[in-house]
């Protein structure tokens, strides 16, 4: 299976420097975007443009990326609930998930990335 279904539809989001795509699958909302061809710092911006967008349950953020983004889970991770999937051409998927009374809490507007 794609990462990103092929009938997703392509959507604006502030900030973003990559395409993003929406999609629907049982009635949650998935946004994702493909970051594994950038370079620091790249993957953060993205990814915080787009964790912007998760702000129910119903909604979730795929990031594709060449590696795991350690700088990114290391800031954000008690924020989200996220699922780590290995690619089988080696790059890495991952699911964030809304996280009740964490999520609002996360510091979404620094983008430094320092690992």
């Amino acid at each position: 299976m794609e990462p990103i279904p092929q009938d997703a539809q392509k959507v604006a989001v502030d900030g973003a420097t990559v395409d993003f795509y929406k999609f629907e699958k049982d009635g949650v909302t998935y946004y994702a975007f493909d970051t594994s061809r950038c370079g620091p710092p790249e993957p953060m911006v993205n990814a915080m443009a787009g964790l912007k967008l998760v702000t129910s349950p119903n909604v979730k953020l795929i990031m594709i990326n060449h590696k795991m983004p350690m700088g990114l889970l290391n800031k954000i991770e008690e924020n989200y609930d996220i699922q780590k999937e290995e690619l089988p051409d080696g790059r890495v998927k991952l699911v964030f998930s809304y996280k009740p009374g964490k999520s609002e809490e996360a510091n979404l507007s620094d983008s430094h990335c320092s690992g």
